[in-house]
């Protein structure tokens, strides 16, 4: 897995082997000199699209560069391709992709995802990558996705990082029996406008009529946290 510590180490070894002070080498990679000390220290790592420019400041190949920080062979597929502008790399694990999403723009990673949304995801990589990617590219991945492990806890923490496009979406695999239809709980309160949704759902017959109950109880549940919170205060 790429460790942005042992990236941030072999940079910081290579400038000063270089005699070069951070200034020196942010000015060659048109960035700050905070921006080189949060590269060399792992807390951030540099725009996939300048480490060719790293690597030829200190004369050594991409390759070298990008396994200092101990990549997975598709980690490192997936790096060195986007360094020199192919984004066509296909992703050889959903794990690969999780891992580096946080370093990866949201238009590579959607270009990535395109492929694991053909041949379905599961939900919990899905929560992992919802936070990077744009709105297209998560309804594309939770319309091809499996549920096998979905819980009132995981969809708790996906709620809040989709648009109202991708709660339709999971609304209508609890209508197909996809998922469970307890999850309406977890659901609702993040998307009131659902609520007609499901009293209709109730009467067609659709859900059963326990769900009213539990979509109340969602709501009631979220209000108390947001309360306890300091987040509401009526």
């Amino acid at each position: 897995m790429f460790d942005t510590k042992k990236f941030g180490g072999y940079l910081s070894r290579l400038r000063k082997n270089a005699d070069m002070t951070q200034s020196e080498l942010a000015e060659k990679l048109a960035v700050t000199r905070q921006a080189v000390s949060g590269y060399e220290r792992g807390d951030s790592f540099p725009d996939v699209s300048i480490l060719v420019i790293i690597a030829d400041v200190f004369g050594i190949s991409l390759d070298d560069l990008i396994n200092s920080g101990e990549p997975t062979r598709g980690e490192a597929l997936i790096l060195s391709n986007t360094a020199v502008g192919n984004n066509n790399v296909i992703a050889e694990s959903v794990a690969d992709i999780v891992n580096l999403a946080p370093l990866l723009k949201p238009s590579i990673l959607e270009k990535l995802s395109a492929g694991l949304s053909k041949k379905g995801i599961d939900i919990s990589n899905i929560v992992s990558l919802a936070e990077y990617l744009n709105d297209d590219s998560v309804v594309s991945l939770l319309k091809n996705a499996t549920f096998d492990t979905i819980s009132d806890d995981l969809l708790e923490k996906l709620m809040p990082l989709l648009d109202d496009r991708s709660k339709g979406t999971i609304f209508q695999k609890i209508l197909e029996g996809e998922m469970d239809w307890h999850l309406v709980k977890s659901l609702i309160p993040y998307a009131d406008y659902l609520q007609s949704q499901v009293e209709a759902a109730v009467v067609e017959g659709a859900l059963p009529y326990e769900a009213l109950d539990l979509m109340h109880q969602g709501r009631r549940e979220l209000w108390e946290k947001l309360r306890r919170n300091g987040e509401l205060t009526y």
